[in-house]
């Protein structure tokens, strides 16, 4: 234990570390586009979206975060959209979302947590 550390400190922040669980949230909205507002706020939600997951169909996004990106991502979506003129709908599938997932055709969809992205 280093000097400059307390009785115990070590062990909570390995029961923190062990804590944080990475959560599949599946996103998806309907976006009013009939006016340039409408079409400005569509896509700063699916920027919003792509800064935390990925697209697999449009306007559904899938992203894997831990509780605070979550929060963070749920909380930028609210801020964007109106809530007189769209829909916005959240399905938490939790961390054991592999086994809630299956997809048939087109548009095969990288795994988020072993698949390398280059950008």
């Amino acid at each position: 234990m280093m000097s400059s550390q307390r009785r115990g400190e070590r062990r909570v922040e390995n029961k923190l570390d062990s804590e944080v669980c990475i959560m599949m949230v599946l996103v998806t909205y309907d976006v009013a586009t009939t006016t340039p507002e409408g079409r400005k706020r569509l896509r700063r939600v699916a920027k919003t979206c792509l800064n935390f997951g990925q697209r697999v169909q449009n306007s559904v996004f899938e992203c894997l975060v831990e509780p605070a990106q979550w929060v963070d991502l749920r909380t930028q979506l609210l801020n964007i959209y109106a809530e007189d003129e769209d829909s916005l709908r959240f399905y938490q599938l939790g961390a054991g979302w592999q086994k809630k997932v299956e997809h048939h055709g087109i548009k095969g969809v990288p795994d988020l947590q072993t698949d390398i992205l280059v950008i």
